[in-house]
């Protein structure tokens, strides 16, 4: 039996959210490189809006949801983050620095709200 037709759209339009996330995070990551000035600041701005906007519709996918909702993952999320949080703080100088502290501190807090909610579901069933 072939497959249906909407199953075939689905494994598509997955196939383009991942690459246009791995492209994103890719022009973000990669603008220095490449580019420098005001350039360099578009594209990197530009590659991490398509990175967070595909990211967010990757992470509501059941087996990602699943996934990233395990209290390994959340504890795992939190600890790493939060200590690459206070490592950038004191490694990275001036503005940027603080950005990336403050964007990587900003995933431990939400992997903490998980690990809380959780253990509140967990209490009162």
């Amino acid at each position: 039996m072939s497959p249906s037709p909407s199953a075939a759209t689905s494994v598509v339009a997955d196939l383009l959210l991942w690459a246009f996330f791995g492209a994103g995070l890719a022009a973000a990551l990669g603008a220095g490189v490449v580019l420098d000035g005001a350039q360099q600041n578009v594209a990197t701005i530009a590659g991490s809006a398509v990175a967070l906007v595909t990211g967010t519709r990757l992470a509501r996918k059941p087996g990602i949801s699943a996934f990233l909702a395990r209290p390994g993952t959340l504890w795992f999320l939190f600890l790493f983050n939060g200590g690459a949080a206070t490592a950038m703080y004191f490694a990275l100088d001036g503005v940027k620095g603080t950005a990336a502290a403050a964007a990587t501190g900003l995933v431990a807090l939400g992997a903490a709200g998980g690990i809380v909610a959780r253990r509140r579901r967990v209490a009162h069933p």
